[in-house]
């Protein structure tokens, strides 16, 4: 259920005033965090409402598992604080930069490799406060697990990239940090890897994230729980045992050897049934499979058609899009939505920006 909120904070009540104004003269918001995703969505167009200034965690309970924060707090310091009570983000978000936000995360719905095993960015969001396409101030959700009834609309900001609202706090539920995790190597083809990814998501064993890489025909397999439970789901791998320092922040970043674009290159990101065959592309290139096997990363050695590469993706049940390129390429020529759900996008961009001045056509350029 909705709440208007009254506030006495300044920064709030400015930014308030700037949608307000916005509203008034007809003029189109580009809503902005850390500047660091400018990779992500369609090209950015208006105004810069830039929402860095409005920073700082407003409430942390560690007894209770909850952290409230304003979207221009630095990802970094919330992951700091909680570092220091010994928790964590459940969702491993990646950062893409140094001055990445909260409210930039939880908007582009960024998890990382913890993603598959824990738990999407969207399903820790507990609540949010945001300002609406009519300059009201909203409150959707609280600080609790069981705190709404109908539909969770704290959770819909969650990937709208700020076509629906400028996301101001968000509250998420947080995570205890495992005792031990240990990652265990194994080497195999890309079948083989998805065939032990499979069968160690039908067991009961602590996995917390897995990526392999098809350059090195190399599988990791990340445990995190107790060192008593880690040291026993060892034994259930035949691998060897890897010093994953740096490893997996490497993998949450893309900034793996493989991820690396040369000339001409490009970085796709597929999204698929994790049963899905390896694929032959019609370009080489290298792999790189995560979330057992659901998300995968094409690096191309050539220029790839989007259309092209959203009908591959289509083809096996999933969607692509463009994440990087060495050459210009429109970052969502993959991404298309039948007329239905064009239209429901529709009309709830109009339900909550009715003169679509926040952050228009950054997701999809007919919203």
């Amino acid at each position: 259920m909705e709440q208007a909120v009254q506030t006495q904070d300044p920064q709030l009540q400015a930014l308030q005033t700037q949608v307000q104004h916005a509203i008034a003269s007809n003029m189109a918001l580009n809503i902005a965090g850390g500047g660091s995703k400018p990779f992500m969505g369609n090209a950015r167009a208006g105004t810069t409402l830039n929402l860095s200034a409005h920073s700082g965690v407003v409430n942390y309970a560690p007894s209770e598992l909850v952290i409230t924060a304003k979207a221009g707090t630095p990802l970094a310091q919330i992951e700091a604080v909680l570092d220091a009570a010994g928790q964590m983000l459940g969702f491993e978000p990646p950062h893409y930069g140094a001055h990445a936000t909260i409210g930039g995360t939880i908007a582009c719905a960024l998890s990382g490799p913890r993603r598959a095993y824990a738990g999407a960015a969207r399903d820790f969001v507990l609540g949010c406060q945001l300002i609406n396409g009519k300059g009201e101030l909203l409150r959707f959700g609280g600080e609790v697990m069981k705190n709404v009834a109908g539909y969770d609309v704290s959770r819909l900001m969650v990937g709208a990239m700020g076509t629906l609202g400028v996301l101001t706090e968000v509250s998420l539920k947080v995570l205890p940090k495992p005792e031990c995790e240990q990652t265990v190597v194994v080497t195999c083809d890309a079948q083989q890897a998805l065939d032990i990814m499979h069968q160690l998501a039908l067991t009961p064993l602590p996995v917390s994230a897995t990526c392999y890489v098809a350059a090195s025909q190399q599988l990791y397999v990340r445990f995190s729980s107790s060192k008593q439970n880690v040291e026993q789901s060892l034994t259930h791998l035949a691998g060897q045992l890897f010093d994953d320092s740096g490893f997996w922040q490497q993998v949450k970043e893309q900034q793996l050897p493989a991820f690396k674009l040369a000339e001409a290159q490009q970085l796709w990101r597929f999204s698929l049934p994790s049963t899905t065959a390896p694929i032959v592309m019609p370009v080489g290139g290298e792999w790189i499979y995560e979330w057992g096997g659901a998300l995968r990363w094409f690096v191309s050695t050539a220029p790839c058609n989007g259309s092209d590469m959203g009908a591959i993706a289509k083809q096996m049940g999933g969607h692509a899009y463009c994440v990087r390129s060495a050459v210009a390429v429109a970052h969502h020529a993959a991404d298309s939505l039948d007329a239905n759900l064009l239209g429901l996008q529709q009309q709830i961009k109009k339900a909550f920006d009715p003169h679509g001045l926040l952050n228009a056509g950054r997701q999809y350029l007919e919203i």
